[in-house]
């Protein structure tokens, strides 16, 4: 039997109903690729400390990158190591000598519990990043730099907010 032309043309539109659109993955799995290299390349050059929002850090126009060591942060109230609160500012200030017990006794807990030192890293000393706020006192400063030497570590790094080149420029 032969069908009508209005047969023909509704048969055809339910047979394209009936065909469910297909996704395709296929680009954006490329556009996921890309990204991740993407993302790999660019994020391996940078490292970044640990910010802390009671400490603003002064600028430097140093090109040299940090290592990832002990972190020290001193703010306007808190000695911090690590995360963890050792002393208040306050103490520090009031005591005399050069030296801070808490702080002496947790590097020393910190050394006890790292790797052995090569006969190279035994004359440095081991390594440790003071991150301190630019309002501190330098007295303050100097007592944290003196119990670190103290305790094997000598090898003492600032932290410091990278300026940029328009700063550096105007800086000198």
């Amino acid at each position: 039997m032969k069908q009508s032309l209005r047969a023909k043309r509704m048969a055809k539109h339910h047979k394209r109903l009936k065909n469910q659109s297909k996704l395709n993955l296929v680009s954006l799995m490329d556009i996921f690729t890309i990204l991740v290299f993407f993302l790999l390349v660019n994020s391996s050059d940078v490292e970044v400390l640990q910010s802390d929002k009671s400490i603003t850090l002064p600028t430097s126009s140093a090109e040299t990158m940090p290592e990832t060591t002990v972190v020290v942060r001193v703010n306007a109230t808190d000695l911090l190591v690590g995360g963890r609160p050792v002393a208040k500012v306050s103490e520090v200030m009031a005591q005399s000598g050069n030296s801070i017990p808490a702080l002496a006794k947790e590097l020393n807990f910190l050394s006890a519990n790292a790797r052995p030192l090569s006969l190279e890293e035994q004359q440095q000393g081991r390594a440790v990043t003071i991150m301190g706020d630019k309002a501190i006192p330098y007295t303050l400063l100097k007592k944290v730099m003196a119990t670190c030497a103290e305790n094997e570590y000598r090898n003492i790094s600032l932290a410091v907010s990278k300026a940029g080149k328009d700063d550096a420029e105007t800086e000198t």
